[in-house]
């Protein structure tokens, strides 16, 4: 397969997954995060012209979509709306909005961000999809290829499983599930054929909120360090999520 394309998502906190078990995770759902950690690339994924693009991959069985965005690490764009027409889904990004009337400040640096949303009920993720993005006065389209194993309905129960899609070469789009005040940080990542492994710090003294949302990580390989035209396999090390995610 190509990049922008599959991924599932995964589980981060099992006590949270027992309250929210069963909940429908779309448009019209729990606010989803996004994050983006510097120590995750960027690599050469989404380097030179194309950091003036937008790119996407489909997420959690086809039930959820990202769109990857280059700016600030800390300040991550928002899916604020979702519509779908078909097989067109427009989708409109916001920027996060600050502590009451606090302007939010964000870091200077320029990281590849994701945000993650439920694709509309009615959309056949088994199918190509065209993402109509407007992101302030950025308006871009982003064709996903459609997944002929997806089994996960966009409007229905998520998993809580671990998910990831390609988004470029060499980069993808990690979706877990947990704590929206303890996203996971990358802290070492390997990769070599159609094998990969990321570490992600684990702080036990940290104190997290019992919540549940989506949090997507954007995870990049150095040019020509993994085949991402080939089934990979990649393995979650620490941070409370270890596991393995097939990226198909």
């Amino acid at each position: 397969m190509t990049p922008r394309r599959l991924a599932v998502a995964s589980v981060s906190a099992l006590a949270a997954v027992v309250l929210l078990a069963g909940c429908t995770v779309g448009p019209g759902g729990a606010a989803p995060h996004a994050t983006s950690d510097p120590s995750s690339g960027p690599g050469d994924a989404g380097s030179g012209d194309d950091q003036n693009d937008l790119e996407g991959a489909l997420l959690d069985d086809g039930r959820m979509f990202a769109v990857v965005s280059w700016g600030s690490s800390t300040c991550i764009p928002q899916v604020a709306e979702v519509t779908a027409e078909g097989q067109t889904v427009s989708v409109t990004l916001a920027e996060p909005e600050g502590d009451g009337a606090t302007e939010r400040a964000c870091t200077a640096d320029l990281a590849p961000r994701a945000s993650v949303g439920g694709l509309p009920e009615g959309v056949d993720p088994t199918k190509d999809i065209t993402l109509q993005v407007t992101y302030g006065d950025m308006t871009d389209d982003i064709d996903l290829e459609g997944d002929p194993d997806a089994t996960g309905a966009p409007g229905s129960p998520t998993e809580y499983a671990p998910s990831a899609g390609w988004y470029d070469d060499g980069g993808l789009v990690l979706l877990t599930w947990g704590s929206s005040t303890c996203l996971p940080v990358v802290e070492s990542l390997e990769g070599s054929g159609s094998t990969g492994t990321v570490t992600f710090a684990t702080d036990d003294t940290q104190v997290c909120t019992m919540d549940m949302v989506p949090r997507g990580t954007v995870i990049a390989f150095a040019e020509d360090e993994v085949d991402d035209d080939a089934p990979f396999t990649l393995t979650l090390v620490g941070g409370g999520l270890d596991g393995t995610v097939q990226v198909l």
